[in-house]
């Protein structure tokens, strides 16, 4: 059964709320059990962080029905904290989280389906949503979340540094091959130490985004088959690719080893590097700080031009009751307005996830660069509906990948080992 009231409010998130949400409010109480309060947990701990609190802010001052309190977590404290905290009361009612993580929460039962939202226009009409972006938090034929972002992955690159170093600031690399031929211009060694005061390009290989992935699809490998039932970390093109990227980091020094996320983050924003591969939330930092940067689609390597797209997912504790699901629904029907969409994407720089959105709606540069039809097109998730995504990536592919980098092992031996330890999850979880 469910509350008339959910109709009225469905029509009011399509509206400013102040206007749609007032109109329908009795007075703050609902039928099964008055206002309801829903703790959030994200990890929009960057320049994205106040784009989404201004729409939590919004829905909070729009209605007096349901009130969400959101707390910002580093992803990885997010991720090391959310399964404990899952199986008691005090955990948190709504958890946003990478596509690629769902499944190992979903498999243990800590998150509720979520199909009833997309099941009819009770909250929205959510054929409006990219298509990728809503089947990226399906597992196992049930959808388990609502896409708050869908975030493709494109290479920045420092105009400023490249002119400084006789290359053309408007002509990035656009193939490996490219850029393999500005190694020597983009690398400076000022003390001649043997170690570069600025390299070439900035790559974290653990807690950030999945970079040398996309590397290995568009070399002709992957770390996961797309239909997630095959390990590829042995497979020659995959090894071949790896060798290739972990040798010009060994001995062309492309990029310091041992970086996570926030540090390569922070080499390029210091201009210690010329290029770096990340997400829209890095627009509005780097803007801020004055970069001469520019964003495009990243270099294509000799099998393809993939371009990593990571959707991070709203999620509903399975503990929530039906009153509480549908005032989290509520949330995301609002979230996926046009107006909230607006206020996210120019506020953050990610694209828009509804494909309806009004010309004049999306003022942000960077939210149409990474929108663009030519990356949407392009994009592909990473691990998503793969059951031990996150162990897969964390424990066995970064290991082994972190001890090829630093020289501790050898890809010929380290990948197809990694790769035996992958398909012995697939199957079990299959």
């Amino acid at each position: 059964m469910r509350p008339t009231r959910r109709t009225c409010i469905a029509a009011g998130a399509a509206l400013a709320l102040t206007a749609g949400l007032a109109a329908c409010s009795d007075g703050g109480s609902t039928d099964d059990g008055g206002p309801v309060t829903l703790t959030m947990w994200h990890g929009l701990t960057g320049p994205d962080g106040p784009a989404f609190q201004e729409v939590v802010d919004a829905f909070n001052d729009g209605q007096d029905e349901v009130t969400i309190e959101a707390e910002a977590l580093p992803w990885d404290s997010l991720y090391q904290q959310f399964l404990t905290a899952a199986t008691s009361d005090d955990g948190p009612d709504l958890v946003a989280m990478s596509a690629s993580r769902l499944p190992q929460y979903a498999e243990r039962g800590v998150l509720a389906p979520t199909d009833d939202f997309y099941a009819d226009d009770t909250y929205m009409d959510t054929s409006v949503l990219a298509e990728g972006a809503v089947q990226a938090s399906v597992y196992d034929g049930v959808n388990y979340g609502v896409p708050l972002n869908l975030g493709p992955v494109l290479m920045y690159w420092n105009k400023a540094v490249f002119e400084e170093a006789g290359l053309d600031p408007e002509a990035p690399p656009t193939t490996w091959e490219e850029f393999e031929e500005m190694i020597p211009d983009l690398t400076v060694d000022e003390d001649g130490d043997g170690t570069p005061d600025q390299y070439p390009i900035a790559m974290g290989d653990h807690s950030t985004v999945p970079v040398f992935p996309s590397f290995l699809w568009n070399g002709g490998g992957g770390v996961v088959s797309d239909d997630g039932t095959t390990a590829l970390l042995g497979d020659a093109a995959t090894v071949e690719t790896a060798e290739h990227w972990v040798n010009l980091v060994r001995e062309e020094q492309i990029t310091p080893v041992g970086m996570s996320g926030a540090d390569s983050d922070q080499l390029f924003q210091a201009e210690l590097a010329a290029i770096t591969i990340n997400g829209p939330w890095m627009t509005a930092g780097l803007t801020e700080a004055g970069l001469d940067f520019d964003v495009t689609v990243p270099m294509a390597g000799p099998e393809g031009q993939s371009i990593l797209g990571d959707v991070v997912s709203m999620t509903v504790s399975q503990r929530l009751d039906e009153n509480e699901t549908d005032a989290a629904y509520q949330f995301f029907a609002y979230w996926e307005s046009v107006e909230s969409q607006a206020t996210w994407a120019n506020g953050s720089g990610f694209p828009a996830i509804r494909t309806d959105m009004p010309e004049d709606a999306v003022t942000n540069e960077w939210a149409a660069v990474f929108g663009a039809p030519e990356v949407l097109e392009n994009v592909r998730p990473y691990l998503t509906g793969v059951p031990g995504s996150g162990e897969i990536n964390e424990d066995i592919f970064t290991p082994a990948l972190q001890s090829a980098l630093n020289g501790t092992g050898e890809v010929a031996d380290l990948f197809p080992a990694a790769g035996e330890e992958i398909q012995a999850i697939l199957d079990g979880g299959s």
